[in-house]
């Protein structure tokens, strides 16, 4: 199991907005860089403008950041895309068995453990930002 790519999508979404921004970013023009239905973009940005980081206009193509790229964090496109629910990142099996030393220890062991690593996981979210991931694609190719 791993977190929802609606996550790596937002971002990738968002990115492509900031970075297009003299452009129009229209559902299909999204989709063709993430390489999935344009159905699927809609969806993400339903999620994103909910979450006001988006800007989308009924009958008007294109969509813009509702913010400074520098202004949105990792963590806000994964709060807007609902990723997970709150402190169930990881989730501990249902029913071990009583009987067993570990069965009965091991959810109430390792719940302060799971949740530990996803706020370690969200506090790194929220110190990065899009423009850091927008700064480093220019880099990579060559159009800082």
């Amino acid at each position: 199991m791993s977190i929802s790519s609606r996550f790596s999508v937002g971002i990738h979404i968002l990115t492509l907005i900031e970075i297009n921004k003299s452009g129009i970013s229209t559902s299909d023009f999204l989709a063709g860089s993430v390489n999935t239905n344009p159905v699927v973009i809609r969806k993400i940005m339903g999620m994103l403008k909910k979450a006001e980081l988006v800007k989308v206009r009924p009958g008007v193509a294109g969509a813009q950041l509702a913010k400074a790229s520098s202004d949105i964090t990792l963590f806000d496109v994964y709060k807007a895309v609902n990723v997970v629910q709150e402190k169930e990142l990881f989730t501990v099996h249902d029913h071990p068995n009583p009987e067993c030393l570990v069965g009965r220890n091991i959810q109430n062991t390792i719940e302060p453990l799971f949740t530990a690593a996803q706020l370690a996981m969200e506090k790194v979210l929220r110190s990065l930002t899009l423009e850091d991931v927008v700064k480093d694609i220019g880099r990579k190719e060559n159009i800082c």
